[in-house]
């Protein structure tokens, strides 16, 4: 690690870059919305590291980043917005929305780790996050990085003082780590003495060995003001502390320059983080990282439901060497039409390829070329099938499946690959029937195994904004403040309540803009219709939906008929072709998808028979509600530009 990658989010001045540089790190991606900060921070690291400002990884505001876009990184460092959770704030958390929506920004760090799956986080906050909301924040924190990311979660609340800074400033630090389990040797260091104290700092003696927490604002209390923060007694004068006081209480170097006037400066370090505190702490967690990599902590052995289901499918191919084809209701459409399976290669599985013929299954190794002869008979059958499926069903979050590891050395293969959420196939086959022979044909897989599957999973990538017109900044609260069990029917019908309405503005993200008007120039402003009409009246059935949308609210100039035909091919761009997050080209990167029923039985649907699929789509597919506080929407934004925003967001399940 002594070469290392790292992203700074809500980048301020570089207090982080300073930090993590001086440990052989490399800033490979950057973010920060101010633009004095932003350029304090280029004044200072366009020497030293000029690729970051080149192709636009030195981002403004992070709300319009994509993930995907990311450089990969090893490691990364955020000190999100504090406001909405110190007490010189109004304390809304995770729900201000009065000033952007510097409130839910954390989400946007959880959304990045989900993406680049970094070994670690180093994350910074006041210490009031700790205790906001009696303790509700925090805990929401803690339960969406440990059990949806899969990262561990460390923190302590530290002085900078603590590690030889001559400042009190008490903040929380969140360090977490990639698939670590639950015996973590990992621990914050010990405090050491101060290296310099306030004398040192003014160059004369001062009353205070250890400084006020520097502020931002606030300045030209009183000395004996209990508020006072800004004032100290020096040689027996009274003093003002400046840049180049703060700058020293922050451990930035004497070589770090400020290219703002003096109160932006005084800003700056007061909105920065204490840099030996930060390296001190990166330290010991790169040293942890280290161990983990040497004790293979990072390969867990436990998969959840889906990443079985996989496995799960192959096995049924195996065992059965024929995929039946369904109708829109999964029936079988009967037992003539299903497609002969010659060949199996997994994408998620093994370097392996698989050629099927009678009782017999042929392991090729594509990196060796070692040919392995099995009987399948003997480790496969319709009662194995039957228990794993019933396994994968009575899971929980992630586990282990023991029978699997007997199948798994049978094979000769190594079945704890992850799945990678970035592609449309999960497994490639070769296929024939009467009608077509296909070679390296795609399918995804869907499983009914436990909770019905997602078409598409919410993101950023997938809010539509509204602005709202005719509303009053005054009435945000009001709105806001609704939280009964249907709030966002409420806070919709409030809002119109007020003399507002919604006008569709744009999707969040420029991919699935694209995206949405690569299939057809209408569709957005067609699903924007559909969500207000889902989030109002909750008619969640897409077919049931466009009816409605159609009968009372249709400006879209063309018929029912024509409507359903821009959703179905909609339908079926999302399942086989693009990623909200990336821009599409137009093309099917899957074929065909797999659905395993909760019984186990597995159909499958092609686009030899596109009809089939698409009315399968456009009957089974229905709106869903994900939290709106993981996805940050469902209230309204004051932005800067003054106007009131409304976000809604679309997830799609079976």
């Amino acid at each position: 690690m002594s070469n290392f990658k790292f992203i700074d989010l809500f980048a301020g001045i570089g207090g982080f870059h300073v930090a993590m540089e001086s440990l052989g790190g490399e800033c490979v991606f950057a973010s920060e919305i101010d633009s004095f900060a932003r350029k304090t921070y280029k004044h200072n690291f366009k020497r030293t590291n000029p690729a970051l400002f080149n192709n636009g990884i030195f981002n403004d505001d992070i709300r319009k980043i994509n993930p995907t876009d990311i450089p990969d990184f090893d490691i990364l460092c955020a000190g999100f917005p504090c406001q909405p959770f110190s007490q010189a704030g109004h304390k809304r958390g995770f729900d201000d929305t009065h000033k952007s929506e510097r409130g839910n920004l954390f989400f946007n760090i959880v959304e990045i780790l989900e993406a680049k799956k970094p070994q670690a986080f180093f994350l910074e906050n006041v210490r009031g996050i700790v205790n906001h909301d009696n303790g509700n924040t925090f805990k929401v924190i803690r339960e969406i990085i440990e059990n949806e990311l899969g990262y561990s979660f460390h923190y302590q609340v530290v002085k900078a003082s603590d590690y030889g800074l001559p400042q009190l400033r008490p903040r929380t630090f969140m360090i977490g780590f990639k698939g670590e389990s639950v015996l973590s040797s990992f621990s914050f260091p010990p405090k050491i003495p101060l290296k310099f104290n306030m004398s040192d700092v003014w160059g004369g003696d001062c009353s205070r060995e250890i400084g006020f927490t520097l502020r931002v604002g606030g300045r030209g209390s009183n000395i004996n003001d209990r508020r006072n923060w800004d004032s100290y007694l020096v040689d027996g004068e009274v003093k003002k502390i400046m840049p180049e006081q703060a700058r020293k209480m922050q451990g930035f170097p004497d070589s770090f320059e400020f290219p703002v006037a003096n109160t932006q400066a005084m800003k700056q370090l007061g909105n920065s983080v204490a840099i030996d505190a930060i390296k001190t702490c990166g330290k010991a967690m790169i040293e942890h990282v280290k161990i983990l990599k040497n004790m293979g902590e990072s390969m867990p052995n436990t998969k959840n439901k889906g990443e079985w289901t996989e496995l799960y499918s192959f096995l049924k191919v195996l065992n059965d060497k024929k995929l039946m084809l369904a109708d829109k209701n999964l029936n079988i459409i009967n037992k003539g039409d299903h497609f002969n399976v010659t060949k199996v290669t997994t994408l998620n599985i093994a370097e392996s390829c698989y050629l099927l013929e009678d009782d017999f299954v042929l392991v090729k190794n594509e990196d060796t070329g070692v040919e392995t002869k099995i009987k399948v008979s003997g480790f496969l059958n319709s009662n194995v099938l039957i228990n794993l499926a019933n396994s994968i069903s009575d899971g929980s979050k992630t586990f282990n499946i023991p029978e699997f590891d007997l199948i798994q050395d049978t094979l000769g293969i190594s079945i704890v690959k992850g799945g990678n959420s970035n592609q449309k196939s999960d497994i490639v086959l070769d296929i024939n029937n009467n009608q077509i022979s296909k070679t390296n044909e795609g399918f995804g897989i869907k499983s009914y195994l436990g909770s019905k599957p997602t078409l598409l999973n919410a993101s950023g990538n997938t809010n539509f904004i509204f602005e709202i017109l005719n509303l009053k900044s005054s009435h945000i609260d009001d709105v806001n403040s609704i939280n009964t069990r249907t709030k966002l029917k409420d806070r919709i019908g409030k809002i119109h309540c007020l003399g507002g309405s919604f006008k569709f503005d744009r999707i969040e993200t420029e991919s699935m803009e694209y995206n949405l008007s690569m299939v057809d120039s209408l569709i957005p402003e067609i699903i924007s219709t559909m969500l207000l009409e889902f989030y109002l009246n909750r008619t969640n059935a897409i077919s049931a939906n466009l009816e409605n949308v159609f009968n009372n609210i249709n400006s879209f100039g063309t018929d029912l008929i024509s409507l359903q035909i821009k959703v179905k091919r909609l339908l079926v761009s999302i399942l086989l072709g693009f990623f909200a997050g990336k821009k599409w080209d137009g093309r099917y990167v899957s074929n065909g998808t797999i659905v395993v029923k909760g019984t186990g039985e597995q159909v499958a649907f092609h686009v030899i028979d596109k009809d089939s699929l698409e009315n399968y789509l456009f009957e089974n597919i229905k709106f869903d509600t994900p939290s709106t506080t993981r996805y940050r929407y469902g209230s309204l934004i004051l932005e800067n530009d003054g106007k009131i925003y409304f976000k809604l967001n679309m997830q799609l399940r079976f």
